[in-house]
């Protein structure tokens, strides 16, 4: 997901708006205010407030928004690791059809979010946005489904422990482009986590070769690298662009586009990639009950990345996932009979800590602030998990705001 600031000649992000949300998390109302002064005034009002509050270096690990962010980054890993058991399944029951079996999840991200993001808009401003920012949205579930894919496809020629390792390079492409064109600054601390994080992780794959648990010899090794070095580009370039739309538009509609081009772009590439794979597939009920899990359990992560996205960042979401593979044994010891080796749970608390460090010396904001939006976030959204709501609530609970400021 590439950033798009405001300069001239750079790309333009879409029209702004500010949400007001509930503490459930519903965007509620979507008014277009363009850069209204006194929304501008309240929130830099609020902004000052949380910014310059006397706070020690450790302040934000005892707000809900740490823990919420932390929770929600495990919640994700366990989505993906059920996904991969689920996949498990699949081809043990002789059913191998990476792309067809993802198709379900943008389906049901079409079902649950293009009708509210119609109703919500109008028909007639629906499809001025899908005119005007359209293209922008078929970019990002363009590589996001490409990236799926090629991460899937990398596992078919390259062993498990290099594909591990390559995907490395999607926290790398975060991080670099979050830098150059969100303008993202990392704090020392940041950089700390993120190294301890990969430092967990890197016992975890040490761990899987002192086992013997690498996947062994591989069909092509260096076409499976490239495949996995392009799924893993593409997945972190998706996780920026991302982050950038969900601070600009509401979740609904990113989340009713994704699935629509998704389902679309997904649709062909399994009509043509996976036909001979779904004659040849087994069907049956045990099958059709794995792939309801894995759609929904991939839904479920679908659907909540946006509010970590907003809250934290797609840095913090890749790393966050890294405890997958410890999760996934887990899972493996009770379903699959695998043997845990006694680094796994060293690597785990590693990755845990590596988290807690990295929102260290932060501030009351944690990265709910975006560097892109503007110094008073004019150029976002006011919904939930956002500073920019966050600040109109401190206003108005300051006195510095009238309530129905908006």
């Amino acid at each position: 997901m590439a950033e798009y600031y405001k300069p001239a000649g750079r790309f333009q992000g879409p029209t702004t708006t500010v949400e007001i949300s509930g503490g459930s998390g519903n965007e509620s109302r979507d008014h277009s205010v363009g850069n209204d002064a006194v929304t501008s005034e309240a929130v830099g009002q609020g902004l000052h407030h949380l910014e310059t509050r006397k706070v020690h270096w450790y302040s934000y690990l005892a707000t809900p928004d740490f823990w919420i962010v932390l929770l929600i980054g495990q919640l994700l890993a366990l989505c993906i690791t059920g996904t991969n058991t689920f996949t498990t399944f699949l081809a043990n029951a002789g059913t191998s059809i990476p792309a067809f079996q993802t198709v379900f999840n943008y389906i049901l991200l079409s079902i649950l979010y293009l009708p509210y993001t119609i109703y919500k808009h109008g028909p007639k401003k629906y499809g001025k946005i899908l005119l005007r920012d359209g293209w922008k949205y078929f970019i990002l579930s363009f590589m996001d489904v490409e990236g799926n894919y090629f991460t899937v496809l990398a596992y078919r020629y390259t062993n498990i422990l290099s594909a591990q390792l390559i995907n490395y390079w999607a926290i790398v492409m975060v991080v670099i482009v979050s830098f150059l064109l969100l303008r993202v600054r990392y704090k020392i601390f940041q950089i700390l986590g993120i190294l301890i994080c990969c430092g967990g992780m890197g016992i975890l794959l040490a761990s899987d070769h002192i086992s013997g648990s690498n996947g062994g010899p591989a069909e092509n090794m260096l076409k499976g690298d490239l495949f996995a070095l392009l799924g893993a580009t593409l997945y972190g370039l998706t996780n920026v662009f991302e982050e950038w739309f969900v601070s600009k538009r509401p979740m609904y509609e990113v989340l009713s586009f994704l699935g629509l081009f998704g389902m679309c772009i997904n649709g062909v590439q399994a009509a043509i990639f996976d036909r001979q794979s779904f004659q040849q597939a087994t069907w049956n009920n045990a099958v059709a009950g794995y792939l309801v899990g894995y759609t929904l359990l991939l839904s479920l992560f679908y659907s909540v990345v946006p509010l970590l996205l907003r809250i934290a960042s797609a840095a913090f979401l890749n790393l966050s996932l890294l405890t997958g593979n410890f999760w996934g044994t887990i899972i493996g010891i009770h379903v699959f009979g695998y043997a845990v080796h006694f680094l796994y749970p060293i690597a785990f608390v590693l990755i845990i800590v590596g988290l807690i460090v990295y929102f260290l010396a932060g501030s009351m904001l944690g990265e709910s602030k975006k560097p892109w939006l503007g110094d008073n976030q004019e150029n976002g959204v006011a919904g939930f998990g956002t500073a920019k709501l966050k600040a109109l609530n401190t206003a108005r609970k300051q006195g510095l705001a009238p309530e129905n400021t908006v």
